[in-house]
């Protein structure tokens, strides 16, 4: 069974979510919050295998109360919801170790798979909606690509082979995707990413895509540095 916290200020899109959740085997719903400070006091006592986390919420918001629940509680995963396409709160939330983001006009069967893959401790990337705000993210970093490499010396530990797929994952790429593009199994994908996440120390897909960007191992507009 996979227990869902929703965090959200807006009674309705809760009921909503409720709603959606529960009509499926397997899900159920252990809680409400109606803004990240009780998001954080619920996550540490009924420990959800996810939250479904608003941004945009009073006082604590939902960047603070992500980085609160990952950093206090490691097995609890966090999905953030967003209004728009390109929200400049959602890589913050990213940062504080969500595990993607969704917009909050997702479809239902949507919502229902992306809390499984991230029950089942992977990662939501969206090529349409996470990479687009992650390119906006790099270009307005300031400083330039071969320092910002500089300052991400576990790099250096990856293969040449490791950093290819790095690239990839980084375009929202899935593992049957990867795999075709690179002309290998998925079982060879899923090894791959498994090491670079080891190496690295990350916990996710989306953590690999920040890392991707934030060091300038690729940059907007093109696959790879």
């Amino acid at each position: 069974m996979i227990s869902v916290l929703l965090a959200d200020d807006q009674p309705l899109l809760r009921r909503g979510f409720r709603m959606i959740l529960e009509a499926e085997d397997g899900v159920t719903v252990t809680g409400e919050a109606g803004d990240g400070a009780e998001a954080v006091e619920l996550a540490r006592r009924v420990r959800p295998d996810v939250v479904l986390m608003d941004i945009r919420m009073p006082g604590t918001n939902g960047i603070e109360a992500t980085r609160r629940i990952t950093a206090a509680e490691p097995g609890v995963r966090v999905l953030v919801l967003t209004t728009f396409d390109l929200d400049e709160y959602a890589f913050g939330a990213l940062q504080a170790g969500a595990s993607g983001f969704l917009l909050k006009d997702v479809r239902p069967h949507e919502l229902v798979a992306a809390v499984r893959t991230v029950a089942s401790g992977d990662a939501v990337v969206s090529p349409r909606v996470t990479r687009r705000l992650l390119e906006e993210y790099a270009r307005q970093l300031p400083v330039a690509d071969a320092d910002r490499a500089d300052g991400y010396p576990q790099l250096a530990s990856l293969t040449e082979r490791e950093r290819e797929v790095l690239a990839v994952v980084a375009q929202g790429l899935s593992n049957t995707e990867i795999a075709a593009s690179l002309f290998v199994s998925e079982t060879t994908v899923k090894s791959h990413v498994g090491r670079i996440l080891a190496k690295l120390g990350l916990r996710d897909r989306v953590q690999i895509v920040v890392l991707a960007y934030e060091s300038g191992l690729v940059r907007p507009g093109r696959s790879k540095s």
